[in-house]
């Protein structure tokens, strides 16, 4: 009778099941040897069954683990005999004008644009038909996961050579500078300056490319065209250590703006300091004005009132909306929710302004009234201009040149007894109606 899974083994009966069950556990136990499989390896016991025992369209009949393994028709290539492929080679000649499919930044057919390693052009091949690149080498080989990850793979050792051979050069160069230097006793001024004589053959200008940072870094603060003196060489042979161990921090601590011990609080555990050290600065204009300043600057504000937007958009019931999970819908949400509370307050504002009015008492008043200007205009003592053009005179919000009640002048035109009145009939009541053209026909 078959199995359950449809295997070709048949049921066991109570003893060769208890068999099988003790053999397992002396199996895990490591006093009985562990299970074959077909290539001779030995089948970790502790594998549980569901894993170690294969499907029924895989089921050979036979223990092993082939069915986790995954078959791999051509064999990676090993890390030796990968190590040879050529990185960067290019091939014959370059092309003179631009082939259809080519890279439209160097012209080459191995790649394409968005993997070209050639810096960026202003104007790529595909346009200026100039500075066409050769086709690189491209060799198809399969390497494994070691070959892949291996850093040093391609590399070619000779290469290192070349590069200790300079350093050697660089080094008794070097040597050979510091030799002559303590023989002489002092720097020498074509040394100083970094120049070198005919005599030399060149020279000098070897050794100060070859020197090494320690001692650029020594005749750094030696003016150009001098050379120092003997006291001078002391005095610097004591201080060239403590002043080439100093660092220069570009970042000032936070602790350090301000030493005052009333001042911003700092905490040395998250190396925070959130107050403003400089208490009474407008921050704006500091260079640091404490963490608060920096979280709620730039878009931490959009940021902070999205958040609440979802949180209270979750209390009404709309789940959907959740910055951390969903930020794209739930700002897109939040853009939807702002158009449409502008549209509603627009709304809102011109139903009042069509039921109560109002409307003209919210235009704004003309601009030349409200800013100044730099216009020069040069006046003499008794008022007349004498450079510059005389600006206009600003027009108010009033009604000009308007004369009511048959007056041919304003109200406040005329002064009597500590009181206004119009000029032309000297009433002093506003709504007086003109006398004058009656007292004048009298």
């Amino acid at each position: 009778m078959s199995s359950a899974h449809g295997g070709n083994s048949s049921r066991l009966s109570r003893e060769d099941y208890k068999k099988q069950k003790d053999l397992e556990a002396a199996r895990k136990a490591g006093t009985a040897p562990a299970e074959v499989d077909e290539e001779g390896n030995e089948i970790n016991p502790h594998i549980p069954q569901f894993m170690s025992k294969a499907p029924w369209y895989m089921d050979t009949g036979k223990a092993g683990l082939q069915h986790q393994r995954k078959k791999q028709k051509d064999a990676p290539t090993a890390i030796s005999e990968a190590a040879w492929y050529a990185r960067g080679a290019r091939v014959g000649e370059a092309s003179k004008k631009f082939r259809k499919g080519a890279c439209e930044n160097c012209g080459a057919m191995s790649h394409k644009t968005i993997s070209c390693m050639e810096r960026p052009r202003k104007k790529g091949a595909r346009w200026t038909g100039k500075d066409m690149m050769a086709d690189e080498v491209v060799q198809d080989i399969k390497l494994s996961y070691d070959a892949k990850h291996d850093r040093w793979n391609g590399y070619d050792p000779s290469e290192h050579r070349k590069l200790m051979e300079e350093w050697e050069l660089m080094e008794e160069a070097r040597k050979k500078r510091k030799a002559s230097e303590l023989d002489k006793g002092t720097s020498s001024p074509s040394l100083a300056t970094g120049t070198s004589t005919a005599a030399d053959g060149g020279k000098l200008d070897i050794e100060a490319q070859f020197a090494s940072s320690d001692e650029e870094n020594e005749d750094g603060d030696r003016p150009i065209g001098r050379s120092i003196t003997g006291d001078e060489e002391k005095l610097s042979a004591k201080s060239k250590s403590t002043v080439r161990n100093l660092r220069i921090r570009e970042d000032t601590a936070k602790y350090l703006r301000n030493l005052d011990p009333e001042s911003a609080y700092y905490d040395p555990k998250t190396r925070s300091m959130r107050e403003n050290p400089y208490a009474g600065k407008d921050a704006a204009q500091l260079a640091y004005a404490g963490d608060n300043f920096v979280r709620y600057a730039g878009e931490a504000q959009d940021v902070a009132k999205k958040e609440i937007f979802a949180w209270e958009a979750n209390e009404r019931g709309n789940n959907s909306a959740h910055f951390q999970a969903n930020p794209t819908q739930t700002s897109l949400m939040y853009n939807e929710f702002k158009s449409k509370k502008e549209t509603m307050r627009e709304t809102q504002r011109l139903e009042l302004l069509s039921k109560y009015g109002g409307e003209e008492h919210l235009q704004a008043p003309p601009r030349e009234l409200l800013h100044q200007n730099e216009r020069y205009v040069e006046y003499s003592r008794t008022g007349q201009v004498i450079n510059g053009i005389e600006p206009p005179a600003a027009k108010t919000h009033f009604k000009e040149d308007v004369y009511p009640l048959n007056h041919t002048s304003v109200f406040g035109s005329w002064w009597s007894n500590s009181k206004w009145g119009y000029k032309c009939c000297h009433q002093t009541l506003r709504n007086a109606y003109c006398t004058a053209s009656a007292l004048s026909k009298g």
